[in-house]
C-alpha cells in the first residue's frame, strides 16, 4: 500500500486551484476510471441504513450489523450469510424493492457532477454491486447521468470482494486493470480493486480510515471535490490531481 503520508516529497507540487487554501496535490496518471456508486458518485447512505436496519429488525438481527455488513457488497451475500435456509432471491427481490422505493436523501457526492463533467464517457465505467435498475433509480434521483458503460451485480457470478466486477469494468473500458483506477468507499470495493490488479483511491465517506487502510488502498481522499483532470490525451491518457 501506498501510503500517501510517506510518498517522497518529489512526487507532490504546491497547487493552488482549490479553493482558499493551499494544499499538498499528488499527481496521478490513469487511462480511465472504474467508479463504484454508492458513497462515491452518490451518497445513499442514509437510506441504504434504512433499509437494511427494518430488514434486519423484522428478522430478528441486530440492526446495526447487518447495516454495516450490508456496504459495499451485492445484497444477495449479505442475505446468504444471514438467512442460508431462506429463498435468498424472494429477500433478494424484497430489499431491492425497499431500495428503489426509499430515495429520501439520495442525492450527488460533493465534486461527482463536476468530475464527471469533465471526463469523456468512453474513459469512465460504473462498476457497482446494485442492480441495473436500482442503480438507474438511484442515478437519476441525484441528477447524474446514465453511463455508457456500466457493470452492475447482475453482470458479475461473484460480486465484491471478488476482483471480477473491476476485472470486467476495466474489460468494458478497454484498458488494462493496471492502467485503470478504481474509486470505493469499502473494504470490500478495495479488496476486489487491489484483486484486480488496479490502484484503488478509497473515499473516507462510509468507513473510518483505519478500516479503509487495513483493505490496503494507494491513496485514501475526501471526495470527488478532492479531484481535478489537468489534463486528457491520447499519448498519455488522464493527467489527474488529488488533493491530500
Amino acid at each position: 500500500m501506498t501510503d500517501v503520508k510517506q510518498l517522497d516529497r518529489s512526487q507532490r507540487t504546491p497547487y493552488f486551484a482549490f479553493p482558499f487554501i493551499m494544499h499538498s496535490v499528488l499527481k496521478i496518471n490513469c487511462r480511465a476510471f472504474l467508479f463504484d456508486m454508492d458513497g462515491v458518485l452518490i451518497d445513499s447512505t442514509p437510506a441504504v441504513t434504512r433499509v437494511w436496519k427494518q430488514w434486519a429488525i423484522e428478522r430478528g438481527f441486530d440492526p446495526d450489523t447487518v447495516a454495516r455488513m450490508a456496504q459495499g457488497r451485492p445484497s444477495i451475500t449479505t442475505i446468504r450469510e444471514l438467512l442460508p435456509n431462506a429463498d435468498h432471491n424472494a429477500e433478494n427481490r424484497e430489499v431491492e424493492r425497499r431500495e428503489m422505493e426509499d430515495l429520501t436523501g439520495v442525492s450527488a457526492c460533493p465534486g461527482t457532477l463536476n468530475i464527471l463533467a469533465h471526463l469523456p464517457a468512453s474513459l469512465w465505467a460504473l462498476v457497482t454491486s446494485s442492480t441495473k435498475p436500482l442503480a438507474e433509480v438511484r442515478l437519476r434521483a441525484a441528477g447524474l447521468p446514465i453511463p455508457e458503460l456500466i457493470i452492475t451485480g447482475n453482470d458479475v457470478v461473484q460480486g465484491k470482494p471478488h476482483p471480477e466486477p473491476f476485472l470486467k469494468g476495466a474489460a468494458l473500458v478497454g484498458f488494462a486493470p493496471r492502467q485503470c483506477l478504481v474509486v470505493e468507499d469499502t473494504s470490500a470495493g478495495i479488496q476486489a480493486g487491489k484483486s484486480a490488479g488496479a490502484r484503488v483511491l478509497a473515499f473516507r465517506t462510509t468507513m473510518p480510515d483505519s478500516e479503509l487502510r487495513a483493505a490496503g488502498p494507494d491513496w485514501i481522499a475526501d471526495n470527488c471535490s478532492s479531484l481535478q483532470i489537468a489534463d486528457i490525451s491520447p499519448e498519455h491518457g488522464i493527467s489527474l490531481l488529488l488533493q491530500t
